[in-house]
């Protein structure tokens, strides 16, 4: 691929890194990886009026938590440093200075409520007002005052913006490595504004101008940044350097319907599109995919499939493999869907996956919250038993609840339906075969059990589905027999007595 490759994720800080900017972050971790070379992390935070304080912190650590953390970033003091653009306005200044005495850009002087007034005017007349070739020569700018004019407005420290002259009638042909060749015609393009009155670039100039002196060879982004590319490879034009090549994302689009996947989507659907959780300065709190109980691992791998297709059937990568087969022209042009259910069952995968010491240590953490202290080999038992039921650690309890602690309440339905007649009678039979039972196992409690219901003529499942909702609270759960040995026998005894009582005034 020629020179090392070198790629850059470039978020701005103006709030929770969306799911969306994370795959963005991946794409560029999997390239770099792929062909050795360097992933870089740059801040692009030179819009202070939408800067949130601690987003920067939260897009490292998601980052972090993903395990694509960038070779080099803000903590960097060498190298490329520094890696926020608020930190680097002498550097951008001088490539403004350069384009301005080049005849390449231009002052403009008008004010906020003349491009207001006339932008209403122009919607008035069913038309959209652009700042470009056609109405620069009537407004007030450098290219129509007189240049005694335009050095007192600077002098006297009147506000300005600076714009990139674009010259129209030009048919620019450009190359996408995911779109393929794209034309654009330089006549439909503004002359948008590349340094801010308040001393500030805008994106498209301070991107350019990083990109370069960093020596960023492939630019990997979001596909909302297409309409952008014409006025890129201009600004690299003017400057006389060589562009990088591109590639244009395609969109992360909602679950259903049109459009683009929102924090609002995720809302009203009930899942997160935050890597971690975020409160808001104003103390609203949003979820993450930490919070809500996913493994890292599993929440990459589903984001690298929304869009990206290895060629296989294959679903379950790691990142060492998602690396491996990584490569642009397998990223689909069109949306991809997200889908809320593909994502749990990623993490189901990976539940299953983990060595079982890992989840049980994961689930023994989850009792303690609860306060409950439980024997660890018991706690490997039960994972062992119950984690191929559930998406996530924390689900766990919910499927398995009953092997700490007996049940305080049982299912009215199933009491309905299995606790009538003789049932309270055969319990208290089935509690003197359970009380005699040695050795306490599972298959000597079945072989007993089955064999004194077989004798009594009473029904397999009259009896042994009662016995469940006395021990569980419900119909739900593991083989029977193994919970009895696995709680014991004097717990079990305890939970029929305990359930004959409380269900006495229901029989």
């Amino acid at each position: 691929m020629g020179k090392n490759v070198r790629v850059r994720f470039a978020p701005s800080p103006t709030g929770p890194l969306h799911i969306g900017g994370v795959r963005t972050a991946l794409f560029n971790y999997l390239f770099a990886r792929h062909h050795g070379g360097t992933f870089v992390l740059r801040i692009e935070d030179t819009d202070r009026h939408r800067y949130v304080p601690g987003a920067e912190e939260y897009i490292i650590e998601s980052l972090r938590w993903c395990g694509i953390l960038p070779d080099e970033g803000p903590w960097q003091q060498e190298g490329y440093a520094p890696y926020r653009q608020s930190e680097r306005q002498a550097i951008y200044r001088e490539y403004v200075d350069r384009l301005l005495k080049e005849g390449k850009a231009y002052y403009a002087f008008d004010t906020p409520e003349e491009l207001e007034a006339l932008r209403q005017e122009y919607a008035a007349g069913g038309k959209t007002f652009s700042y470009d070739h056609s109405v620069r020569g009537s407004l007030r700018n450098a290219l129509t005052l007189p240049a005694d004019e335009v050095k007192r407005l600077l002098e006297e420290g009147v506000p300005y913006v600076v714009r990139f002259r674009i010259d129209p009638g030009e048919q620019l042909h450009l190359h996408d490595e995911i779109r393929g060749d794209l034309t654009f015609d330089t006549s439909t393009l503004d002359d948008k504004v590349i340094y801010k009155a308040d001393g500030m670039p805008t994106y498209h100039l301070a991107n350019i101008v990083d990109d370069h002196l960093m020596e960023i060879t492939h630019v990997i982004r979001g596909e909302e940044w297409l309409p952008s590319l014409p006025l890129h490879v201009l600004l690299y034009r003017a400057f006389g350097w060589k562009a990088p090549a591109f590639a244009h994302l395609p969109l992360i689009l909602k679950p259903e319907g049109k459009g683009k996947l929102s924090k609002r989507d995720g809302d009203r659907m009930g899942f997160p599109v935050f890597p971690l959780q975020w409160t808001t300065p104003e103390g609203e709190v949003w979820p993450g995919y930490r919070e809500e109980g996913y493994f890292p691992e599993a929440f990459v791998n589903m984001l690298a499939l929304l869009g990206w297709n290895p060629g296989t059937e294959q679903e379950i990568f790691s990142l060492e493999e998602m690396a491996r087969l990584f490569s642009l022209d397998r990223i689909n042009r069109s949306g991809a869907r997200f889908d809320p259910q593909k994502a749990r069952w990623f993490n189901h995968q990976y539940l299953q996956m983990k060595p079982l010491g890992e989840v049980t240590e994961m689930f023994r953490e989850e009792l303690e919250k609860r306060g409950i202290p439980a024997d660890p080999a018991l706690v490997k038992k039960v994972v062992a038993l119950t984690r191929e039921r559930v998406d996530f650690v924390r689900d766990l309890w919910q499927e398995a609840s009953f092997f700490f602690v007996a049940p305080e309440h049982y299912d009215e339905k199933v009491v309905k339906k299995r606790w009538k007649g003789d049932v309270p009678h055969l319990m208290e039979e089935v509690k003197e075969v359970i009380r005699v039972t040695e050795p306490f196992e599972s298959s000597v409690l079945e072989e007993r059990i089955k064999s004194w219901i077989e004798a009594k003529e009473a029904g397999m499942g009259k009896v042994l589905n009662a016995l469940r909702l006395l021990l569980v609270g419900a119909s739900k759960g593991p083989h029977l027999f193994d919970i009895m040995e696995m709680i014991g026998k004097e717990e079990t005894v305890a939970r029929i007595e305990k359930g004959l009582e409380k269900l006495k005034v229901k029989s």
